[in-house]
């Protein structure tokens, strides 16, 4: 009877455990679709604009909508065609981190990573130039930060400005590149494009899936 009562304990602990790692419908597991995909989440560790692991961020799994996910699938066949791969920075984000990132941009004495990041703009007027919200695309599961990289050499391609660099040099209208990034950028933007994704104009590596499902949608969930 004991034994019985241990075996059924052991199930119900493990079905918790697996119930709570379930992602809400219509979000997937990016590497179950594409495992092939390279991830550099920069928020789930210090290399990015904070300096710090960002709130929400408990693992270094990329996630999004399936709609989304199918169109990145799409664009990573294209890329393969010619040697060439993915390289994902951001996907879904929680909300708690877009939090965070307001935490931060409003207490102006933390610079830490000034230099690296924003070093020609002023800390004060981030929100006023739109390089931090309230909201963000991204809590809605279809907007992802990506790069190409070479599959050979794992490489990424030369862009002309960092990711996450907040400043004009990461406009997508921004010219005064070397014809390699020009070529570099172009590449990106045209083979998001041509699988559905929309750009946004400040930020060469941001892309938003077209008819994007959970649209005005901001969902909270952790990543695990």
């Amino acid at each position: 009877m004991l034994k019985s009562i241990n075996i059924l304990l052991i199930l119900i602990c493990a079905f918790t455990i697996h119930s709570s790692s379930q992602l809400p419908k219509g979000f997937v597991y990016v590497k179950d679709h594409i495992p092939d995909i390279t991830l550099e989440l920069r928020y789930f560790c210090s290399d990015n604009f904070v300096g710090t692991h960002i709130d929400g961020y408990e693992a270094e799994k990329c996630i999004l909508s399936l709609p989304a996910t199918l169109a990145l699938q799409k664009v990573q066949v294209d890329l393969k065609k010619q040697n060439l791969g993915i390289k994902v920075f951001d996907a879904y984000r929680p909300q708690q981190a877009v939090d965070h990132f307001r935490r931060w941009a409003r207490d102006l004495s933390d610079t830490l990573m000034k230099q690296d990041y924003y070093p020609t703009v002023a800390k004060k007027d981030l929100f006023r130039l739109e390089y931090i919200a309230t909201k963000s695309r991204h809590s809605s599961g279809s907007t992802v930060d990506v790069t190409i990289i070479d599959l050979k050499t794992k490489k990424e391609l030369d862009m002309g400005s960092s990711y996450d660099f907040f400043g004009k040099i990461s406009w997508i209208a921004y010219q005064n590149l070397t014809k390699v990034q020009l070529q570099n950028r172009k590449l990106l933007q045209d083979v998001m494009q041509k699988n559905g994704f929309r750009n946004y104009p400040q930020e060469w590596w941001h892309f938003t899936l077209r008819g994007e499902p959970y649209r005005n949608q901001y969902f909270d969930f952790i990543i695990e």
